[in-house]
């Protein structure tokens, strides 16, 4: 051991180390979901509303939110993986669960409601009406929430995890 240091005291030293990194790396993955995700989740929800009003206003500040948040988002499945490595987790079905819908978030995201409401930005010159740009956008933006809501639940709850909930 370096310098006569037992190596119970090394040993105890580097557990605390990983406790203190994994526990830095769980709180900016929950803090990165809670200010990226929360907003996207909220402006998608909102979105339909706002084009079955018309407020182009509204819709325009609704798709930069979601625009915006939806990049810084990244953040939260790169510090989640960092922290189920931490833990030791990346294999347990809950997190394999979770990783899969967080993935199907967002596709769903990228590939359905931010053209949706591209589209209906430019509704005036589009072919399809706003009343049903708008029940589309309710729907999916509502799959959307609802795939963050499970993850979220398998987050709290981690079904057959070793690690305690």
């Amino acid at each position: 051991m370096p310098c006569g240091i037992p190596a119970t005291v090394v040993f105890a030293a580097t557990a605390i180390r990983s406790l203190i990194v994994t526990k830095v790396l769980l709180s900016v993955h929950v803090l990165a979901a809670i200010v990226a995700i929360g907003p996207v989740t909220v402006a998608a929800g909102m979105f339909p509303a706002a084009v079955r009003r018309g407020d182009l206003a509204q819709m325009r500040m609704l798709n930069r939110i979601c625009r915006v948040y939806a990049v810084l988002g990244l953040t939260v499945p790169v510090f989640g993986l960092a922290t189920a490595a931490s833990l030791g987790v990346l294999t347990d079905a809950w997190l394999l669960v979770s990783i899969a819908l967080t993935v199907v978030a967002a596709v769903v995201l990228a590939y359905r409601i931010l053209p949706a409401q591209s589209e209906a930005l430019t509704a005036h010159a589009g072919a399809t009406p706003p009343h049903v740009l708008a029940r589309r956008l309710g729907m999916v933006s509502g799959i959307f929430n609802l795939l963050w809501a499970t993850v979220v639940v398998l987050m709290i709850v981690r079904p057959g995890s070793t690690t305690g909930a």
